[in-house]
C-alpha cells in the first residue's frame, strides 16, 4: 500500500471516480513548512487555475489535506492525472505518516 497526501482536486469524489474508478477513504492530516501557490495550467479548453504546494521559509506555514491509502497501480494513475507542472515526492506529515505529495515541478 502507498499513501498519498491530497490538498486539492484528488479530494473530490468525481475526480477519484475519474482517476481511480472508485471513491477513496482517507484521514485528515497536515503538512508543515509548506504553503499553497496559485498555478495556471494549460488544458484542452484553455488555461485553468489550480494551486500547488511549495516549500516555505516559514515553518509555521502548513497545508491541510487528506491522506489516502492507495495501491501502487493507483499511484501510477495519479501520476498520469497530474500535469507536468507537478512532481511527486515523499514527505512526513504532522501525524508522522510518510506519504507521497505532488509539489511544484521547478
Amino acid at each position: 500500500m502507498e499513501k498519498i497526501f491530497s490538498y486539492g482536486t484528488l479530494q473530490a469524489r468525481e475526480i477519484q471516480m475519474q482517476v481511480f474508478n472508485k471513491v477513496l477513504t482517507g484521514t485528515r492530516d497536515q503538512l508543515s513548512g509548506y504553503k499553497l501557490k496559485d498555478l495556471q495550467i494549460e488544458e484542452e479548453f484553455g488555461m485553468a487555475d489550480y494551486f500547488v504546494a511549495v516549500a516555505s521559509d516559514d515553518l509555521s506555514d502548513s497545508i491541510k489535506g487528506i491522506v489516502f491509502d492507495i495501491s501502487s497501480s493507483d499511484l501510477a494513475k495519479a501520476d498520469l492525472f497530474e500535469s507536468n507542472s507537478y512532481k511527486r515526492v515523499q514527505i512526513t506529515l504532522k501525524s508522522g505518516t510518510i506519504a507521497w505529495i505532488y509539489i511544484e515541478n521547478l
